[in-house]
């Protein structure tokens, strides 16, 4: 065996090569090309999910509707102003499921309650950040903003009679879309029908 000596010997220095310098730019160059439009996208998806929120509580109105055999709207443009019961509802960027009681709408007696929370009302309410600021632009259903389901699930024209409704629409965004994220929520007449389509 031969010895072998470390005096004298220095430690040895490595450094980046030009080619492992040139590899690590490219692939952080290709890193943000791909991060930096998905960050953009955000927005769109936070109005997707209020979307797709609206249509399943629309859809739910009916089916409570139907279910119950009682009639149940939804008042776009409402949502409750207080945290603890009584609640009071006023004007805002969302909407209240209602029980339909009679020839006017009272949210105070009439609003109901979520399914799996009964101190809470079944409201939603944009401004709050799960929504990151998804605006409800337009809510209009015979030029009301209230939309009424009858016993069999259809949009009806007022809370007592029995005129049906030419339906109507939901028009959801964001105040910075410009209208490239808008969509449009469609409920048909008769039916009661929902579909959703991209705002031109």
């Amino acid at each position: 065996m031969h010895a072998v000596s470390l005096v004298g010997r220095r430690p040895g220095r490595r450094g980046f090569t030009l080619i492992e310098l040139l590899i690590t730019i490219a692939v952080l160059g290709v890193a943000t090309i791909l991060v930096i439009p998905s960050m953009s996208t955000t927005g769109v998806l936070r109005v997707q999910a209020a979307v797709r929120q609206i249509v399943a509580d629309i859809t739910f109105a009916q089916a409570d509707a139907m279910a119950y055999q009682s009639r149940r709207a939804l008042w776009f443009g409402r949502v409750p102003t207080t945290k603890d019961a009584p609640f009071s509802y006023d004007a805002g960027n969302g909407y209240v499921l209602a029980e339909v009681n009679g020839p006017a709408l009272d949210l105070v007696t009439d609003a109901m309650f979520l399914p799996d929370r009964i101190d809470s009302p079944y409201a939603r309410n944009f401004n709050e950040d799960q929504y990151g600021g998804a605006i409800i632009l337009n809510a209009s259903f015979d030029g009301d903003d209230l939309l009424i389901f009858d016993e069999l699930g259809g949009p009806v024209l007022d809370l007592t009679g029995p005129e049906p409704s030419d339906g109507g629409f939901v028009e959801i965004g964001t105040a910075t879309s410009g209208g490239a994220w808008e969509y449009r929520i469609n409920i048909a007449p008769m039916t009661g029908r929902v579909t959703v389509d991209r705002a031109e």
